[in-house]
């Protein structure tokens, strides 16, 4: 095969009506931000998810940001982070002053580990943000007794878990807030789109100024003052109605993309299973508590030489193939917030280890029957 990728790792998908709604939207003349799809997606979203209020916002970065301004953070101020996530959950509380403390995560779920939350939390600490990584759910009945306890606001970072359910109920609706991603490597996409979910009303008045550039301008909208002016801090978070349209179109498709990237994790698990015991290698764990977003799929090989001749092996033959995040506390700013080697094991050895393959919503049974072919052709013991 063509070593030009003819099989990539991700490709966004059209499900059907996204050019239509486009049309549409530029056709009512509101292309800017809080339009009639925007409306739409919020509504959508909050009836979906049993959520008390959505916000839309440009992305799921964004959507942190907002949640760390609402957190009136200080200089010295503490926010308890996992080391093996996206950049963004933990600069967006940077970003305000505050410094990322890095906990380690379960070597079974690669989510944050409960256990080590407590003993990283100080009297500076002030949130908890754990992140469903592949859109398995952390265990929040545990994380949400201890902020609880040490009086601390949860926010999810649910950039994966659109969907993904933790004892039946929806991720993302456990925290004060939670955060939602519409980027295009995402089960839902527009490109570039991502979401606030507030489950604490108290923060709603506040989120709506700081999205709105910190002004009153939502208010003005609803009738509640007769002009609009600056009142607080903010920036331009809200995300364009053209964009909102494209994501309308798949939110409403959304048990449809379900029930394929159900089928793609199921065939990729099934096809693998026996395979990867033979080679000591790991496949994704969901514990019966969770029900998953199907996001990704991923294997954990026994050491970083295997996966980077799996990389190789796959690439020989097609297929792209990726491996995903760097410990934060590891890297150059992470160094800078008190990160060192072996403050988090867990975290660096899954990332020197795990390699995601190809998902999409259109990826094929064909296709993915090669991929399934070619990987199994791989043997780590050689």
């Amino acid at each position: 095969m063509s070593r030009m990728f003819p099989i990539p790792f991700n490709r966004p998908c059209f499900i059907g009506n996204e050019q239509a709604y486009i049309v549409q939207s530029i056709a009512n003349g509101h292309i800017s931000g809080d339009g009639p799809f925007t409306r739409k997606c919020e509504a959508f979203l909050a009836e979906a998810l049993r959520a008390k209020k959505v916000l839309l916002t440009t992305s799921c970065t964004h959507a942190l940001e907002i949640a760390a301004i609402l957190l009136q953070l200080k200089p010295g101020d503490e926010v308890v982070v996992p080391s093996f996530t996206f950049v963004s959950t933990a600069n967006a509380f940077a970003l305000q002053g505050a410094r990322p403390v890095f906990a380690d995560i379960r070597p079974d779920t690669l989510n944050i580990d409960e256990r080590a939350i407590e003993s990283l939390i100080s009297p500076r600490t002030r949130a908890i943000v754990p992140v469903h990584y592949a859109g398995v759910g952390c265990e929040m009945d545990t994380i949400l007794e201890i902020a609880r306890r040490n009086g601390l606001v949860v926010i999810e970072d649910n950039a994966h878990g659109l969907f993904g359910r933790y004892k039946e109920r929806f991720l993302g609706t456990f925290g004060n807030l939670a955060t939602q991603s519409f980027h295009e490597t995402k089960n839902f996409s527009c490109g570039e789109g991502g979401a606030l979910i507030i489950n604490d009303l108290e923060f709603l008045e506040r989120a709506e100024i700081i999205r709105e550039k910190g002004t009153d301008r939502s208010r003005f909208f609803r009738g509640q003052v007769d002009k609009y002016t600056w009142v607080d801090f903010g920036s331009s978070y809200v995300i364009s109605d053209i964009l909102a349209a494209y994501l309308f179109a798949q939110l409403e498709a959304y048990q449809l993309i379900q029930a394929r990237r159900q089928r793609i994790w199921n065939y990729y698990y099934e096809g693998l299973r026996e395979w990867a015991q033979n080679q000591g290698v790991r496949l994704p764990f969901v514990p019966p508590s969770c029900d998953q977003s199907y996001h990704m799929f991923y294997l954990i090989f026994p050491s970083e030489i295997d996966r980077e001749h799996m990389i190789d092996h796959l690439k020989s033959h097609g297929i792209l193939s990726v491996f995903h995040y760097q410990p934060l506390h590891l890297s150059p700013m992470g160094s800078r917030f008190g990160g060192r080697s072996g403050d988090c094991p867990v975290t660096e050895q899954v990332s020197r280890t795990l390699l995601r393959l190809p998902f999409y919503n259109d990826l094929s049974e064909t296709v993915q029957e090669y991929v399934v072919e070619i990987v199994r052709q791989f043997n780590t013991r050689s």
